[in-house]
This record gives C-alpha cells, structure tokens and sequence, in this order.
C-alpha cells in the first residue's frame, strides 16, 4: 500500500507512532503541545489518515496500522524521485555536500549497499 503524506500528516504521524495506542483526548494535549494544533485540526487531520489507512481511532484509542518503517521509506523514496530524479547517487551526493563519514559511518554504509546490491553472473 503507497502511503502519500503532506508535512503536516507526516508530522502528526511521528506524534502519534511516539504515543500509540493514545486516548484521542491525549493526542489532543500532544498536538496542541509539539504541533500548535488546535482540537478541530487534531480531529480533522485525525479522521483524514483513518480514512487513509494509516490510524484506527476505536473506543476514543488511537492507534497505528502503518509502521513508520513503510512510510518513512515511501517518503523518502519520494522525496528522492521528486527532488534528483530518483537517483539515489545524485542524493547523496547533495545530501554528504562537504560532511566526513566516520570510519563506522563507511562501513554501515558498505554494508547497506552489499545488501542491497544486484547480483551478477
């Protein structure tokens, strides 16, 4: 399932993943708290990623039905086809700019990308 967020979605998501399974009057207070929301925005935004698939809001409980794993890897993923044209090279070249990794930064890096890496005869 493709996961598409706006800022403020994905915002009040990381909320919610934070504090699931939350009371909705609680995620009322942390709305109003991290994001400056007002009740009618929690419950508007609330009702929209229920509607989405994202949340389920049952007996007054939040809680999360899309692992912040899968949409934070669409995100990014979309981010990356957006703003570089989906090459992930091109992204991290603008993304590392004039930054060193740690010897242990390499590695894990190495790592990821064997892993990931197309096998060839």
């Amino acid at each position: 399932m493709r996961y598409k967020l706006c800022d403020s979605e994905y915002r009040f998501m990381q909320v919610v993943w934070d504090a699931a399974p939350v009371p909705s009057p609680a995620l009322v207070d942390l709305c109003r708290e991290k994001l400056g929301w007002k009740k009618s925005t929690t419950y508007t935004v609330l009702k929209k990623l229920c509607d989405k698939g994202l949340l389920k809001n049952e007996g007054a409980v939040v809680s999360v039905l899309a692992p912040r794993e899968t949409v934070s890897a669409e995100a990014a993923e979309e981010f990356v086809k957006k703003a570089f044209s989906g090459s992930l090279p091109s992204f991290l070249a603008a993304f590392m700019g004039s930054r060193t990794l740690s010897a242990q930064e390499a590695e894990e890096l190495k790592r990821l990308i064997d892993a990931h890496r197309e096998e060839r005869e």
